[in-house]
């Protein structure tokens, strides 16, 4: 299997190419609910994850970055209909859904509806464990950190509430499951030539949490490129797939460029 490229195709077609077993990791947003164009493609969701689940090894992880459109003033539930499909009819377990906090303008309707500030990372799991988890660079700064607290009288399962305690917060503690992004843009020009890019923070925070240096990452979607740019800075192998001519230039350019911006942050 050659890797370390970008492949211009239909990733229907494309996957089945791939053997089984090979994939460590895969972090792609899919075109869901014809929110965008996409010069006329259309992908089968169910399709797609039975292929991803044959490739990924024992323990390989597929994040799935996605939200739902408002139709007639209620959410399409695609996003947990997904959730359930993969689950129930594919095999795949669902380690945990992440919320990824964005920040933007209020959209169409603001006047009628909540602003939509959030889209949903749902982190599937092939097995029990992954084969590779490590949060400690996804840490933020404890609020209250270097400081002596009292506090923890939980209650128990029986109803009694155990004795309050004197602890120590550490200073950096476990983001937990909201993550918070700035704007997909992050400001580059070749980037945002492609209509719905996202924050290049979480493919690489992504792949940092669950592979190691020499892994293989796909994106079957890779769009501008996030996800095999932060493979390759992070010295992990890469798998990028598009129907798109366009859109595969637009993420071998930024390959080529070496982006190095994250490595900064």
């Amino acid at each position: 299997m050659e890797v370390n490229k970008i492949i211009c195709g239909d990733c229907q077609i494309e996957l089945s190419k791939l053997p089984d077993n090979s994939i460590n990791l895969v972090v792609f947003s899919p075109p869901y609910d014809g929110l965008r164009e996409y010069n006329g493609y259309h992908m089968d969701l169910k399709k797609i994850g039975t292929e991803l689940f044959r490739t990924l090894v024992d323990g390989g992880i597929v994040a799935m970055v996605i939200q739902d459109q408002t139709l007639d003033g209620h959410k399409s539930l695609t996003s947990f209909r997904t959730a359930i499909q993969w689950c129930d009819e594919i095999g795949f377990g669902l380690f945990e859904t992440v919320i990824y906090k964005k920040q933007g303008k209020d959209g169409g309707w603001w006047s009628k509806r909540f602003r939509v500030d959030h889209e949903y990372i749902h982190i599937f799991i092939k097995g029990k464990r992954p084969n590779y988890f490590n949060k400690e660079d996804l840490k933020i700064p404890s609020k209250h950190g270097g400081k002596t607290l009292t506090g923890g009288a939980n209650r128990n399962k029986d109803g009694k509430t155990i004795p309050s305690s004197k602890f120590l917060i550490n200073d950096m503690k476990c983001r937990g499951t909201i993550w918070d992004y700035a704007n997909g843009g992050d400001k580059n020009r070749i980037k945002r030539q492609h209509p719905a890019p996202f924050p290049d923070k979480i493919p690489f925070d992504i792949i940092k949490c669950f592979t190691q240096e020499g892994d293989i990452v796909l994106d079957p979607m890779v769009g501008s490129g996030s996800s095999c740019v932060a493979a390759n800075l992070l010295n992990r192998k890469y798998i990028g797939i598009d129907i798109s001519e366009e859109y595969c230039e637009i993420a071998r350019t930024r390959i080529e460029k070496k982006e190095t911006s994250l490595l900064c942050n």
